[in-house]
């Protein structure tokens, strides 16, 4: 009987999803990566794959309720159990001052990043509560707990991630279910890029952290990997941010 964990990554095709399914293909562990890119989807798993690990790809958008109830089914099916799920997909939407902003900015970020966070961990906790034991890991972010000028879409969608995040752990503890978040500061992604739109706004922004530099995604994996796998722990959002929250 194989006795690897089943772990399910939402938004594993880039940044700090793709790092933490190469974190648990070393580990080693049964993967299922999902996104929206069939190409770059099965490329990465058949990269998870020579790294020895079982891995498959489903193809999946976390915005819609239909595709997310098929990636948990799917996952199910073929390797019996979810043990882990990370929920990685999300997008920073576009930056501009608050009275800019517009509806249908607010329904992208949202959409991706609340929506698609509930929509997961509602169909994860149902496979995991038949099982009776689960570890749910959302990625939210360092805006979750500060504020962002020219961000507030982007920071208020990260604070809904986090109220969701320690309800769901009080709704799941009675059933040997734990729900944590990891809330990383600037990590060198192409979201960093966008953010900062050049080398020189980068590094004014890098300035402000304390150990003044990025993360990188493969050290927000880490965290990951350790947040899922903490047995006593649960509703903690562990902010990953090179001491920006310390300042």
């Amino acid at each position: 009987m194989n006795t690897s964990p089943v772990v399910l990554i939402t938004g594993a095709l880039s940044g700090i999803g793709r790092a933490t399914a190469f974190a648990y293909a070393r580990a080693p562990a049964r993967i299922v990566v999902s996104g929206r890119r069939a190409v770059e989807g099965q490329a990465l798993a058949d990269a998870l794959r020579a790294l020895g690990a079982e891995a498959e790809f489903i193809e999946a958008d976390v915005r819609h309720e239909a595709q997310v109830r098929s990636l948990v089914e799917r996952t199910v099916a073929r390797f019996g159990r979810i043990d882990i799920a990370v929920n990685a997909a999300g997008t920073e939407g576009e930056a501009s001052p608050l009275v800019d902003q517009t509806p249908e900015r607010y329904t992208d970020v949202f959409d991706a990043n609340v929506l698609g966070t509930l929509l997961a961990m509602k169909h994860e906790l149902r496979t995991m509560s038949a099982q009776q034991h689960g570890s749910i890991v959302n990625v939210s972010s360092t805006m979750g707990l500060r504020g962002a000028a020219g961000q507030s879409i982007y920071v208020a969608s990260k604070h809904a991630v986090e109220g969701l995040t320690k309800s769901a752990a009080l709704e799941a503890a009675p059933l040997g279910i734990r729900v944590n978040a990891v809330a990383p500061g600037p990590v060198q992604t192409a979201m960093l890029d966008r953010l900062t739109g050049s080398e020189e706004r980068k590094a004014t922004f890098l300035s402000a952290v304390p150990l003044k530099r990025a993360g990188t995604p493969e050290e927000i994996a880490d965290a990951i990997v350790y947040v899922a796998s903490a047995a006593f722990m649960t509703g903690e959002i562990l902010r990953v941010n090179g001491g920006r929250t310390a300042a």
